[in-house]
């Protein structure tokens, strides 16, 4: 089995700098990636000298039998020397916003006929799930303001300024052509292959499903606790309708249901730029958001494995399954 580079129509024709490459995979056995030969080893971050390698890991299945495809924009555990000497945070707290283990959580879906999309660089060098015009003035030098946008002004721009509770990440400012430089070596390839993959699989399938995989802090969801009979472990953001048809988004809830698992909407992540810039409902491209409660599976002060956590993953494995088993022909019509 093989890692390469992708060829040029799977990014759309779009160049990336010679430095930097997304690697691709052919499920087969062993998911070997860019950085690690094995999805385990992002059980702790991961160091180097250069700046992240690959801009995405994508891997493939033999045959696409399905018309979903999963990406995991903030699950890369990977924190190269070069961006540690950066931040004033110590390698445990930078990782506070990261969405570890979601990769190998959804590792499976390759199995299923379903693409499975990684980011090749942690979130607090780069969000992912962010426009690339969201530059927070306060860290970009010379990024200017254009009207009220809450994300940047807490600090959660397309270059992160901090992570989780508000820790900075930076002792100063970053130069504008920094901040340019990493969304054209990494922000616009991964889209471009995340787009790609969607059209093909509106090419084979006659619709798309794109499902955005991330976890949540159990604390998260105190609030809908207090008012929900029982609290939700997972939260499906289509924004509010927006992004996806409601025959899909029913269907995937009930996967989640029939796992046992306890799900809710919108509430409090209705989805952010990905489901937003994705989900055309009319065109039959869906977008939905999914988080889970991380205390499912992980020590959060921590940020390790806890002893569910294979039990979980084979959890999901079945409901992996169940998503990427939809298919066009079970989804009633949609008024154009």
């Amino acid at each position: 089995m093989n890692t390469a580079a992708v060829p040029g129509p799977m990014t759309n024709g779009a160049r990336k700098p010679a430095a930097v490459a997304g690697s691709i995979i052919r499920v087969a056995g062993v998911i070997k990636g860019y950085w690690c030969n094995d999805l385990s080893l992002y059980a702790v971050p991961q160091q180097g000298d250069r700046m992240p390698d690959s801009a995405y890991h994508l891997t493939l299945p033999r045959q696409r039998r399905s018309c979903v495809v999963f990406a995991s924009p903030h699950g890369c555990g990977v924190y190269p020397e070069s961006f540690l000497r950066q931040s004033q945070l110590d390698t445990l707290a930078i990782r506070s916003s990261e969405d570890a283990f979601v990769d190998e959580l959804f590792a499976a879906a390759p199995e299923f006929g379903a693409p499975l999309l990684r980011a090749g660089m942690p979130r607090a060098f780069l969000d992912l799930n962010r426009s690339t015009d969201e530059l927070d003035p306060a860290l970009i030098e010379g990024a200017r303001r254009h009207g009220h946008n809450p994300r940047v002004a807490s600090g959660l721009g397309v270059i992160p300024r901090v992570v989780a509770n508000g820790r900075a990440i930076y002792r100063g400012r970053l130069p504008m052509a920094e901040a340019q430089a990493r969304i054209a070596a990494y922000w616009q390839p991964y889209h471009s292959v995340l787009q790609s993959l969607l059209d093909d699989a509106h090419a084979r399938h006659g619709q798309a499903i794109l499902i955005d995989c991330h976890s949540m802090p159990h604390e998260a969801m105190d609030g809908v606790a207090r008012t929900a009979r029982r609290r939700p472990e997972i939260v499906l953001g289509d924004r509010f309708g927006a992004a996806a048809g409601a025959d899909i988004v029913d269907r995937i809830e009930a996967a989640f249901s029939a796992a046992g698992l306890t799900v809710t909407r919108n509430a409090p992540f209705a989805g952010a730029y990905v489901t937003q810039a994705y989900g055309r409902p009319s065109r039959r491209q869906h977008a939905i958001q999914i988080e889970i409660d991380r205390a499912l599976y992980m020590d959060e002060t921590r940020v390790v494995k806890s002893i569910d956590f294979e039990v979980f993953r084979a959890l999901l494995r079945r409901v992996i399954a169940d998503i990427a088993g939809i298919r066009r022909e079970e989804m009633p019509l949609a008024a154009e």
